[in-house]
């Protein structure tokens, strides 16, 4: 990075963006930007920036995890400190987006929230957004100002591509129809074959009769999502594959959320890996997992994507194959 970028570009991390922020930085050979966080006994915040911004291209990385609330308002004050300091231009770098399921109205009297989120952050300042891997794409039309919507496909393509020769014969699953197109997509890159998880009641009750479309007998099975919550869905699709004859489950997604029961449901024996990113800090939470946990960083497709957005630059260029901006 030359000297003039590292006199006009900033990076700056929120509370939960400093492991990727740093990352970024040390990757674009950039110092990250001086700032901190206080919290008042109240609870209320304060984001103070210990260095000059005036005239400069600044970048808060940030993501809307758990504690969603704390994070999606300090995501709104720094923007509105850099905004308030003379920033030339702001962009929010959210590698999760928290309430990105809240897209529609899909029963009567509710929000949608995610648009409402994308309204908040258009007004606290933001000139743009680089976010990753949204659960619903339409959510870039909710802002009215540029979006680059990435996806951690490659991290994950180049995982799988590299440990594939040692799983001897596999196969994509989709654990629900749902995901068939997500599943389809990396099936192809892989050279896979695809198998489908199809749920159907059985009468008026509530027990649903699950058919695998497609043959995961003797095979390993790798199965693709945006995310993993309460991990209740790719639990019940490995114990599914398993009473097929599956050998073994790979559970891989972008954001690992890992809400509720999830890391107790994922330490199933059913499930053999689990392959996640960095786009949520890690932390602790995953250490009853450790033994199957394969941890990929995003920072340095964030990085290259800063760069080019600071140098006017094609995002679509940072992809190959198909695997493309999101949608």
């Amino acid at each position: 990075m030359s000297a003039t970028d590292q006199d006009h570009l900033k990076i700056f991390a929120g509370t939960t963006g400093q492991a990727l922020a740093t990352a970024m930085c040390r990757h674009l050979d950039l110092p990250l930007g001086q700032a901190e966080t206080k919290a008042f006994p109240d609870g209320e915040l304060l984001v103070k920036l210990d260095e000059d911004v005036r005239g400069r291209d600044c970048y808060v990385v940030l993501s809307t995890c758990a504690p969603v609330n704390d994070s999606l308002i300090e995501l709104l004050v720094f923007i509105d400190c850099l905004r308030r300091a003379s920033a030339k231009r702001i962009t929010a770098v959210i590698p999760y987006f928290g309430y990105a399921r809240q897209d529609r109205k899909d029963a009567g009297r509710v929000p949608i929230t995610a648009k409402l989120v994308a309204n908040l952050i258009t007004a606290s300042g933001a000139n743009r957004v680089l976010c990753m891997d949204l659960h619903a794409a339409q959510i870039q039309g909710f802002f009215d100002l540029p979006v680059d919507h990435l996806t951690a496909g490659p991290v994950l393509l180049e995982h799988f591509r590299r440990v594939l020769p040692g799983m001897g014969p596999t196969v994509v699953l989709s654990p629900d129809v749902g995901n068939a197109k997500t599943a389809s997509m990396f099936a192809d890159q892989l050279g896979l074959d695809l198998a489908i998880i199809e749920k159907r009641r059985q009468g008026a009750t509530e027990v649903q009769a699950r058919t695998v479309i497609g043959d995961v007998k003797g095979k390993a099975v790798i199965m693709f999502d945006d995310m993993i919550t309460t991990g209740g869905t790719v639990t019940e699709a490995a114990r599914v594959a398993r009473e097929r004859g599956a050998t073994a489950v790979y559970v891989a997604c972008t954001h690992a959320v890992m809400a509720g029961l999830a890391v107790e449901r994922l330490n199933s024996p059913d499930i053999t890996g689990i392959v996640v990113t960095d786009t949520i800090p890690i932390d602790g939470r995953l250490d009853p997992l450790r033994s199957k946990l394969t941890v990929l960083s995003v920072a340095r497709m964030l990085g290259e994507a800063v760069h080019r957005i600071h140098h006017d630059l094609s995002i679509s260029a940072l992809f190959r194959e198909g695997m493309g901006p999101r949608r």
